[in-house]
């Protein structure tokens, strides 16, 4: 591998017009098929397997032109204080309002109040419910817009008006998170690097990839049904590794350059080590990306497949045009104070000492050195510190409440939020997540009889405050009733209430012929949860098996891999924790901006276990591949650690706070979905970077010894060889010539 990609740096840098031709092409490429692709479809929200999906089916089937997913809209009238909706004034505006909505446009049907018992037994609240004929994504500016205008003339009327539901969302704002990524990881960068080149670079050749996967997922968004979801998370992603795979690249070059290689050599030389960890490096994210389908969820599917292909361009991109831009400007991403008059002092001096001094030497080493050699000393009350803090932190996540949340962690700045509180508030905490019952009839001897049990089955459930009257389909052998929980749609006791209910369906079918399943927006969070928790466990199994025998693969050892996949699972429990600590139990909401607490988004876990296992596999790659590198030239195993952290810890470290950088931005935007996951990935990030990989993993090195590197001689033989550390690159680049003859370009870093 590393011997590879040494003649791909090569042949990079001495080609590099032909690389850049070739990549500027690619751009032209697919921006021309984005320009012209059809339109992303939207983001599909079926789940496959669950009883919820299966009764949306099933109202789709037997009552055609009336979606079960179609928009729905609930306008929510509250009276001045001491006045009643149903006063004559109130009662007209009402009317009005819903004459006029009705007669908009896409409209299946408006229902007053008045006629639907939808007033509340003190008569302060009501509500009209307005239903289209198509989904909310489909709905048309024109069709919100009639909507908006009807609200507004209600409230001038005196009545206080809000609307909530699926058709009328107030849009959470454009996220500056990418823009804030950027700038802050360009400072890192420059901060790293001393260099404004060494720092642009890597942002170039991340946009670079970003630009390419983006458009090259709008081509075929169409043929393989990706929403706009997929390119976000692509993006996010594509960002995030980019700039990481660059800047190990370009720091690994500048290392080179130190120790005197010519800068084509230095090129060559960064891509076949560097390179060769960015490779494998990447395939773990793939792996982990790719690992989303067996969860058997098609949009998960589709956004493990979008950003592992912006993974692999991330690699491309980082394997070939950092090559070719090198090409161009051999001398320019090197630190400023390495291109002025000391430079030779500063070969010498890391020719003299840069390989050869000891764990006590040199005081003035950087902090991760230091840190590395405090490490190896104390390897034990380290390990556990490190184990003890991180199983601290996750211990929140055993309280963990997966559903989905809706208009109740919206700001109370939002029409939705106000819209719910004053339903909860008029009618009961459970009407705004109302349970909808479809009864299929179609086999029972008395249709309407048997549906009209389960009305009375329904009714006399413990929790269940009001059941609607059963509306029929035209065949009149399938009939919807919505039932209403007398608690949260988010609480424990209505997650039972729809266990209950479903229990009582055996019973049912056997009395009277007819079956029945429960949906609603609220049944379905609770399938949806369930089904993520169920399918955990095999997606853990799958990842981390095949991340095992990939990372057993690069480093020779049982052990190491094995340590990896521990580590994680530390970093991502506590990060789980931090999540159902802040957005869950509230604790130190207010700073992070989040408006108000509940459940946690059901494809959260799994969505952070994949992500997070395939980066904090990135950072095991890099740093340990360099501790391996120097322990298979001759090193002890103490300072061998001390060494691969001399090399990585400073670019490990800038790489992490990239990407927090790039994952903390997206908090910056309204939805508090979107918070959540930009705050998961950053927190994981950090303690994956700072906590697993600079004290879990030099800690268990230091205690393990040559143990670590242990494989059974069988397997030795068995496995192919890769050499990721470029041990044969070593023994076949001849030692760079003496600096005193070196020209202008023979530069040097200050070691890191």
């Amino acid at each position: 591998m590393a011997t590879f990609l040494h003649r791909v740096g090569r042949w990079a840098f001495r080609r590099r017009r032909i690389v850049v031709l070739a990549w500027v092409a690619v751009v032209a490429a697919v921006f021309l098929g984005a320009s012209s692709a059809s339109e992303a479809p939207d983001d599909s929200s079926s789940m496959p397997g669950i009883e919820s999906q299966q009764a949306f089916d099933l109202i789709n089937k037997r009552f055609p032109g009336a979606e079960a997913d179609g928009a729905e809209a609930r306008i929510v009238f509250v009276a001045k204080h001491g006045q009643h909706v149903t006063a004559a004034a109130n009662r007209s505006a009402i009317g009005q309002l819903v004459s006029a909505v009705a007669d908009g446009p896409q409209v299946a049907h408006a229902t007053s109040p008045f006629s639907a018992n939808a007033v509340s037994k003190n008569k302060s609240t009501a509500y009209a419910t307005v239903t289209y004929k198509v989904a909310s994504d489909d709905l048309t500016d024109a069709s919100k817009t009639e909507l908006t205008k009807a609200v507004e003339r209600a409230r001038h009327a005196g009545l206080t008006v809000e609307a909530g539901g699926s058709a009328l969302e107030t849009d959470a704002g454009q996220s500056l998170g990418e823009v804030f990524g950027l700038l802050v990881a360009a400072v890192v960068l420059l901060i790293t690097f001393g260099s404004l080149a060494a720092a642009g670079l890597p942002l170039l050749t991340a946009v670079l990839g970003v630009c390419v996967s983006l458009a090259g997922i709008t081509t075929v968004s169409s043929a393989f049904g990706f929403s706009s979801t997929v390119g976000e998370l692509a993006m996010m992603l594509g960002l995030a590794v980019g700039i990481d795979y660059s800047l190990f690249v370009v720091s690994r070059y500048r290392e080179e350059r130190a120790q005197g290689h010519q800068p084509q050599q230095a090129a060559a030389l960064a891509a076949g080590t560097a390179g060769s960890a960015v490779v494998f490096a990447g395939l773990t994210v793939v792996i982990a990306l790719l690992g989303l389908s067996v969860i058997g969820v098609p949009m998960l599917t589709k956004m493990g497949i979008g950003s592992a292909g912006a993974v692999v361009v991330a690699v491309l991109v980082a394997l070939t045009a950092v090559p070719a831009l090198l090409g161009f400007w051999p001398d320019a991403v090197l630190a400023r104070s390495d291109r002025k008059g000391e430079r030779r002092a500063r070969i010498k001096l890391f020719r003299r000492i840069g390989r050869t001094r000891t764990a006590d030497e040199s005081p003035s080493d950087p902090p991760g050195v230091r840190w590395a050699r405090f490490v190896v000393r104390r390897p034990v009350p380290v390990l556990l510190l490190s184990v003890i803090g991180l199983g601290a932190l996750a211990v929140p996540s055993l309280d963990l409440r997966m559903g989905m949340p809706g208009d109740e962690a919206k700001s109370t700045a939002t029409t939705e939020r106000r819209a719910y509180d004053a339903l909860a508030e008029g009618f009961g905490p459970g009407f705004n997540g109302p349970l909808t019952v479809v009864v299929d009839a179609k086999k029972a001897d008395d249709p309407k009889a048997a549906v009209t049990a389960v009305s009375a089955k329904l009714a006399a459930t413990k929790g269940v405050v009001s059941v609607s009257p059963a509306r029929f389909n035209e065949a009149k052998d399938t009939a919807v009733i919505s039932a209403v929980p007398s608690t949260a749609p988010t609480s424990r006791q209505t997650q039972d209430l729809v266990h209950i209910i479903r229990s009582e369906g055996g019973a049912v079918e056997s009395a009277t012929g007819a079956d029945f399943k429960v949906t609603g927006t609220t049944a379905l969070n609770i399938d949806v949860g369930q089904k993520m928790q169920d399918a955990l466990i095999p997606y853990l199994a799958v990842v981390v098996g095949l991340a095992f025998l990939l990372l057993m693969l690069v480093f020779r050892s049982l052990l190491v891999p094995l340590k990896a996949a521990l580590g994680f699972l530390l970093s991502v429990g506590a990060a789980l924790g931090a999540i159902v600590t802040v957005f869950q139990q509230g604790h130190g909401a207010g700073v992070f901006g989040v408006d108000e607490t509940g459940p946690i988004m059901s494809t959260m876990p799994i969505f952070l276990v994949g992500i997070v296992f395939g980066l904090a596999m990135d950072y095991q790659v890099f740093l340990v591949s360099r501790i391996r590198e120097a322990h298979s030239h001759g090193e002890p195993p103490g300072q061998a650690v001390v060494t691969g952290f001399r090399h990585s810890a400073q670019v490990v470290g800038a790489a992490a706070l990239i990407m927090m950088a790039v994952f903390g931005g997206f908090m910056t935007g309204g939805e508090s979905m979107v918070k959540m996951v930009g705050f998961g990935l950053a927190s994981a990030v950090f303690f994956d970077a700072f906590v697993v990989r600079m004290a879990f993993v030099p800690a268990v090195l230091a205690l393990l010894g040559k143990r670590a590197w242990w494989l059974p001689t069988w397997l030795d033989r068995l496995l192919p060889r890769v050499d990721v550390e470029g041990e044969t690159l070593t023994k076949r680049t001849p030692a760079p010539r003496d600096p005193s003859h070196h020209d202008d370009r023979q530069t040097s870093v200050t070691v890191v």
